[in-house]
């Protein structure tokens, strides 16, 4: 005999279980859609959140600019904070600072430029006088009268005997005694006659002359300029219209002092240069070495009264 179950409303199937994501046993659908609500949710309250942020910040940046201040003390990302747009502090304009001018420098080239200059100016002056003639040299010098331009008729050379009267005191030319005053460097104490001096000027000559009462000093000044000197004589000589006056055959020159450069100019460039006798010396010949104002006539025909002269001396 057999024996039957019980049928209870029919026969019952187990449900099977749906697999999750990741072969793990998952939960049921209404699961999974609870949970893609949830992170929908929490994406839209993230919005919100933002939104609000925004908006805040907008809130901020009309109340600052309402306020006539930067909506923020900070700068905008890759913006600079010197000079970047959208606000931050200005710009500061760099002070510039004033160095002093270094002169030494300056001073130096300066210097070296004005010797380099004067060194050019001198070698030039140099070869211009040298190629000059002495007689343009002489007349180059200040306040010398040249009269061999100026008045060449009173330059005669005729020998004569007794006093002559000259145009130019002292005189620098012109008839004149036929015997010379020595010129050897003669440094004389006294007046000297004329006549005979003006004789020693036609052989080269520089006569130089000087007021009784100038200093001692000045006429030491003078004798070193003559004594030793061939072609060189000085004497006192009354009535001078200058301290000084110097004398070649037509050239004349009158200073103040015995320290001026231009007597020493005036040796130089008419010593011996002027003569219109050259190459007679002032050591041998029919000289005399005397003093006076009366010339020394040797030589003059026998009853003269100036033949026998005192002081009057005769080289043979």
């Amino acid at each position: 005999m057999s024996i039957s179950s019980p049928q209870t409303g029919g026969e019952r199937r187990p449900t099977a279980k749906k697999a999750v994501a990741g072969g793990k046993p998952g939960t049921s659908d209404s699961a999974a859609k609870s949970s893609g609500a949830a992170a929908a949710k929490s994406s839209a309250a993230a919005k919100s959140t933002a939104a609000k942020s925004s908006a805040r910040a907008r809130s901020g940046s009309t109340a600052a600019k309402s306020a006539g201040r930067p909506a923020s003390s900070r700068p905008a990302a890759g913006k600079s904070a010197a000079g970047g747009k959208g606000g931050g502090r200005p710009p500061i304009t760099p002070v510039k600072v004033n160095k002093g001018r270094n002169w030494g420098p300056i001073v130096l080239f300066t210097v070296v430029g004005l010797v380099a200059a004067g060194i050019i100016g001198f070698g030039a002056y140099e070869v211009h006088l040298n190629g000059l003639g002495w007689q343009s040299r002489a007349d180059g010098i200040t306040g010398i009268v040249d009269y061999r331009k100026t008045d060449p008729a009173m330059l005669t050379r005729n020998h004569k005997y007794g006093v002559i009267n000259y145009k130019v005191s002292p005189p620098v030319g012109g008839d004149h005694n036929p015997n010379w005053q020595r010129c050897q460097g003669d440094v004389y104490t006294a007046q000297i006659p004329s006549e005979n001096a003006v004789h020693a000027l036609e052989h080269g000559a520089v006569w130089i002359t000087y007021r009784p009462n100038l200093p001692q000093a000045e006429v030491n000044t003078l004798k070193s300029k003559v004594q030793g000197n061939d072609f060189m004589l000085m004497s006192p000589y009354p009535g001078l219209t200058s301290p000084i006056s110097l004398q070649a055959w037509g050239f004349q020159l009158k200073v103040d002092n015995a320290s001026d450069k231009r007597i020493d100019d005036f040796i130089r460039y008419l010593r011996q240069n002027a003569a219109m006798e050259p190459n007679t010396p002032c050591s041998t010949g029919s000289y005399v070495t005397g003093t006076g104002s009366t010339p020394y006539d040797l030589g003059q025909p026998s009853g003269a009264a100036s033949a026998s002269a005192p002081g009057m001396t005769k080289s043979s």
